[in-house]
């Protein structure tokens, strides 16, 4: 088969597409046919190398893939060919009440080989069913952001109607599904982005108020905005470059919820401000089969719409990094097989 792959961490000369051994699945595993994956940021620094990260080489990256179920093992029961399926990336123990906290939980993908190619064998435990109707790419696309804005905000988070909550980046993958997740749950949603079209995008999709932070503090907008008082909930996944102002948006006794730290993962702590304040820091990352489920139900329906940034194929993976990293649009950027086009 083919597949994206890197046979060394580096910048996007690396990335090469073309032949691959065939998987060969286990038991418990299922050969996918994968007509649609997606980027996230963890693609970006998975290629870069983590410190940590012991690859086998060469890496098939990609943490988000849909496609039909072309083979079976042996113990698999929930699952027949024809099949229609997305990935849900996190591997943990199943028989753990929350298996994102076993100690060994990993992400296909990150840690082990991902699903960016034209097959996948991937753990039974790791797909949901995707249901006729639904477009491949919105299929790839919406698994693991939606997962992760849902327990993040809802299940980590518990955020509540009538709350005030700040999302940062509205205009990501990540972002984008948080501002629907909270607007859905009955908050007042403030969203910040880099330009008036990803401000108008964010108010599209439910941000009753947004901030351009290229232009101005948005710790301060935040507080003006909210007659002094500060927000409940800041949603910040991006670190280094705005937990200061993330902990400044805050009202007394509120909360960053957080998944990630693309720009650098030690800011300065600002504990002044957290015990005066009494504010939480809460840590999430991705979901348990029940919460992804239930997100991606709302996809599914409708209520929930990942937008898809540029579809190509993946041959032409290293421009998908491109977009990513340069953080060109919104949404999500899908890369399809080149044997589909």
């Amino acid at each position: 088969m083919d597949a994206v792959q890197f046979a060394e961490h580096g910048g996007r000369d690396v990335i090469e597409y073309g032949e691959f051994p065939d998987p060969e699945i286990e038991g418990d595993e299922v050969l996918v046919d994968v007509k649609a994956g997606a980027l996230n940021h963890l693609d970006i620094w998975t290629r870069k190398g983590l410190p940590g990260l012991d690859l086998e080489m060469p890496h098939v990256p990609g943490s988000d893939c849909a496609g039909v179920v072309s083979e079976i093992g042996e113990d698999v029961t929930r699952f027949s060919e024809g099949d229609r399926v997305a990935l849900i990336a996190g591997v943990g123990d199943e028989r753990m009440d929350d298996p994102t906290l076993d100690p060994r939980f990993h992400i296909i993908g990150e840690h082990v080989r991902g699903v960016h190619s034209e097959y996948a064998a991937i753990p039974e435990a790791n797909l949901v069913s995707v249901p006729e109707g639904v477009e491949w790419e919105t299929a790839a696309a919406a698994p693991l952001v939606f997962q992760t804005a849902w327990r993040m905000l809802i299940e980590r988070g518990e955020l509540q109607a009538g709350e005030d909550v700040l999302v940062l980046g509205a205009s990501g993958g990540v972002g984008h599904a948080a501002v629907q997740v909270a607007a859905h749950a009955g908050a007042t949603v403030y969203a910040t982005a880099s330009s008036e079209e990803k401000l108008e995008y964010a108010r599209e999709i439910g941000a009753d108020e947004t901030i351009n932070y290229a232009e101005t503090e948005f710790g301060s907008e935040v507080k003006d905005l909210t007659d002094g008082r500060g927000v409940d909930m800041v949603v910040d996944h991006i670190g280094e470059a705005t937990w200061d102002e993330s902990l400044k948006s805050l009202a007394k006794g509120g909360r960053i919820v957080t998944c990630g730290a693309t720009t650098g993962p030690n800011p300065d702590a600002g504990l002044n401000r957290m015990f005066w304040n009494q504010l939480s820091v809460i840590g999430s990352t991705m979901a348990t089969p029940e919460q992804a489920e239930t997100a991606l139900s709302l996809v599914w329906d409708g209520t929930f719409e990942p937008k898809i940034r540029e579809t190509l194929p993946m041959s032409e993976a290293a421009r998908a990094h491109e977009i990513i990293e340069e953080r060109e649009g919104f949404g999500k950027v899908v890369v399809v097989p080149d044997s589909e086009l």
